[in-house]
C-alpha cells in the first residue's frame, strides 16, 4: 500500500514538472511570438540602400518625406547647374548638356536645340565665354501631383570684356520616376520653361 502511494506521489510530481515545463515553454513561445512580430514591424519601418556595392546605409521610413523633399530640390537644382553652365569647350559642353537631358523630359531638349539653332553654344567656344548659375531658391509644392517647382538663380557670363549678371526664373513639373544611375534622385522635370532670362548688371571687367 505505501508502494502504491509512493508511486502515486511520484507520478503526480512529475505531471507537475511536465505541466510546469510546458506553461513555461509556452510563455517562452509567445514571448518570442511578440518580439518576433515587433522586429518584422520595425524592420519593416526601414529601408536598405547600398552605397556604391560597398557600404549598407540604413534609412527610417518616416524621414522619406523630408528627405523627398530634399532631393526634389537638389534634382531641380542640380538639373540649372548643368544646362547653364558653360566652358569654352565642346566636349564640356556636351556632357554638361547630356548629363541635364537625363534629368528632364523633351522641354528641355527643346530648349536646348533652340540655343543651338541660336548659336549660343559656338559662340561661348568662338569668344571663349564661360557661364555659371548660382541658385537662389526653389519652390516646390507637394500638394498635388505633378509636383510644381519654380526655380529662381542667376547666372553670370563672363566675357573677355565684361561680366555680365542675368536674372533667371524657370517653371516646371517633377513626376517620380525609377532611379538609376544617371538619375539617382528618380525625379523627371516636365514642362520645364524659362519664365525670365533678363540682364541686370553689367560690369567692365578692366584691361591689363
Amino acid at each position: 500500500m505505501r508502494k502504491l502511494f509512493d508511486i502515486q506521489r511520484k507520478f503526480r510530481f512529475t505531471v507537475y514538472v511536465l505541466l510546469s515545463v510546458s506553461i513555461g515553454l509556452v510563455g517562452l513561445s509567445g514571448y518570442i511570438f511578440t518580439l518576433s512580430l515587433k522586429m518584422t514591424d520595425q524592420s519593416r519601418q526601414k529601408i536598405y540602400v547600398l552605397d556604391n556595392g560597398k557600404s549598407l546605409l540604413v534609412a527610417l521610413r518616416e524621414d522619406i518625406s523630408e528627405n523627398r523633399d530634399a532631393e526634389a530640390r537638389d534634382h531641380v537644382k542640380r538639373f540649372h547647374e548643368l544646362f547653364f553652365t558653360l566652358e569654352p569647350d565642346k566636349e564640356y559642353i556636351e556632357n554638361n548638356i547630356r548629363e541635364a537631358l537625363y534629368l528632364a523630359d523633351r522641354s528641355a531638349m527643346v530648349q536646348y536645340q533652340s540655343f543651338k539653332e541660336n548659336n549660343v553654344y559656338n559662340q561661348v567656344i568662338a569668344s571663349d565665354i564661360s557661364m555659371t548659375v548660382e541658385t537662389d531658391s526653389v519652390k516646390l509644392n507637394f500638394s498635388a501631383y505633378p509636383y510644381r517647382f519654380s526655380y529662381f538663380g542667376k547666372q553670370k557670363i563672363v566675357r573677355t570684356s565684361n561680366i555680365t549678371i542675368r536674372k533667371l526664373q524657370t517653371t516646371g513639373q517633377l513626376r517620380n520616376i525609377s532611379r538609376t544611375d544617371h538619375n539617382p534622385h528618380g525625379f523627371l522635370i516636365e514642362s520645364w520653361r524659362i519664365v525670365d532670362n533678363t540682364d541686370l548688371e553689367t560690369i567692365r571687367r578692366k584691361s591689363f
